[in-house]
């Protein structure tokens, strides 16, 4: 199965000492069910998101998502709750490990669309660097209008 979808993504990051910094898009994607019953979800960033020229897709498993990017921002983002994963963060002003830290992790992702919520600490050199969460809700491309 792999269907068009709307995405409407609601994203807050929280640095230490600075206020809370949020953004919100609405962008076409694709949702796709492997056999193996994992979906994905995948859309191109823009200049909005400050990743133009990126693709970003989540592979929406049962007890974990990892968000993975490629473009002009190569990341992989392993979010599962009580587990930290590291990876490298390689932008084209350099790279970086970060760590995640999973505090929610939430899907009623289906075939017909539904909700991904993720809440996480995250480290940027073995530092704590703030804590971000954001909130997805997909549904079928041509189908009800999202509710806001």
């Amino acid at each position: 199965m792999e269907k068009d979808v709307i995405i409407s993504i609601r994203g807050m990051q929280r640095f230490e000492e600075e206020e809370a910094d949020s953004i919100e898009l609405i962008t076409p994607g694709r949702l796709s069910r492997a056999e193996s019953g994992e979906y994905t979800l995948r859309y191109e960033e823009s200049e909005l998101t400050g990743l133009d020229g990126t693709s970003t897709s989540f592979l929406i498993q049962p007890r974990k998502v990892t968000l993975t990017r490629e473009g002009q921002v190569n990341s992989m983002m392993i979010f599962e709750v009580g587990r930290k994963h590291l990876s490298l963060y390689d932008t084209p002003y350099g790279a970086m490990e970060i760590g995640v830290s999973a505090k929610k992790v939430r899907s009623t992702i289906g075939e017909t669309g539904g909700e991904l919520e993720i809440d996480y600490a995250i480290e940027i050199d073995h530092a704590v660097a703030g804590r971000n969460s954001f909130q997805i809700k997909v549904t079928e491309a041509g189908g009800a209008p999202l509710k806001q």
